[in-house]
């Protein structure tokens, strides 16, 4: 591209858009990339404040903002995405579903250590409603070499840098414990806050069944939901180390293959997480999740809604973030718990 005094810009093509700004009316293009500038134009691009426009000069070892742009697009997309239209250089990509939205952390930090380039996401692991936006990309320069964007596409490979999983049909079955509960002492408040958070993921309860302290029983009661056909199974309560807090144990007798007892996160650090032979989760809850906003069991769940196996890792790198501040007002999920990885 060339640099011209705007007076002399009549009959010349421009190489970018030109953004026109009335505070509080509008921020917008007044001038798309391709636009042919016309002597009536001189007066507007003037009083926008362009007394020099630049012009396209095309260069075979060089591309323009926009063409960058759909590159940038390209290494981004995936399934369940759509895209904006490019503007100013610069695409942003939309859910078609509500899911869990994830990203290569890793290939994501290596295109943006890139000069000239940038990809902005949510955090991975995050859920998302149809409509949201998912991460905006452009080049930062008017134009930028093609060998650089071949630098972006070699660091990407062959497999998209984010993914959005949809949740999947599933069916619940609960099993709730304690004598406390059993015996009819106090009401059961823990059960209610679990089918409200499993319901916004779209998971139908199957079964509830209540258990007293007994070990055996609690064991046998998670078996007959997977024997019916759960697809995910919850205790609640009795995950802690006091003698009377059998659950732990219970789920260890199902033969389920224990993922993790515990979580660095506060509040949820006695969480439990388990998987039986076919796949089909199985969790233990700890009392926080009764009363605290936002637990471990938030930042699990999600994952479990879209299919997607938990490991010992994923559960590690929790502890980079899963300090709840426990804010007067809740924020939650538009702050930083769970957010580190």
């Amino acid at each position: 591209m060339k640099c011209i005094k705007t007076t002399d810009a009549v009959g010349h093509v421009l190489c970018h858009d030109l953004t026109r700004i009335v505070k509080d009316v509008m921020k917008d293009a007044a001038f798309r990339k391709g636009h042919i500038v016309t002597e009536e134009d001189i007066p507007v691009l003037l009083s926008m404040g362009k007394d020099h426009l630049y012009v396209w000069e095309k260069n075979e070892n060089m591309l323009h903002e926009d063409e960058a742009a759909q590159i940038m697009y390209e290494v981004c997309k995936n399934d369940h995405m759509s895209p904006t239209p490019v503007k100013e250089g610069k695409i942003e990509l939309v859910a078609e579903c509500d899911g869990l939205f994830v990203v290569d952390v890793d290939r994501l930090d290596r295109i943006n250590e890139t000069d000239e380039v940038m990809i902005a996401t949510r955090h991975t692991n995050t859920p998302v409603k149809k409509g949201d936006r998912l991460l905006g990309t452009r080049v930062i320069p008017l134009v930028i070499e093609k060998e650089k964007m071949e630098q972006v596409k070699k660091i990407a490979g062959d497999k998209p840098l984010a993914a959005l999983y949809p949740y999947k049909p599933m069916k619940a079955g609960i099993v709730t414990t304690g004598n406390e509960v059993y015996h009819g002492r106090i009401k059961d408040t823990f059960t209610p806050v679990v089918i409200e958070k499993l319901a916004s993921y779209g998971i139908e309860i199957l079964e509830q069944t209540v258990c007293d302290d007994n070990q055996e029983k609690i064991t046998a009661a998670i078996l007959e939901l997977k024997e019916k056909g759960a697809d995910l199974i919850v205790c609640t309560g009795g995950m802690s180390v006091d003698p009377d807090d059998r659950t732990p144990g219970a789920i260890k007798n199902t033969g389920a293959r224990i993922v993790s007892y515990g979580a660095p996160v506060l509040p949820g650090a006695m969480f439990l997480l388990g998987y039986f032979e076919d796949g089909t989760p199985v969790m233990g809850l700890p009392g926080c999740v009764m009363y605290a906003k936002a637990t471990v069991f938030d930042l699990v769940l999600p994952r479990i809604a879209a299919g997607i196996e938990v490991t010992k890792k994923d559960l590690s790198r929790l502890g980079n973030g899963g300090l709840c501040l426990g804010c007067k007002t809740c924020h939650y999920p538009s702050c930083g718990f769970g957010k580190g990885r």
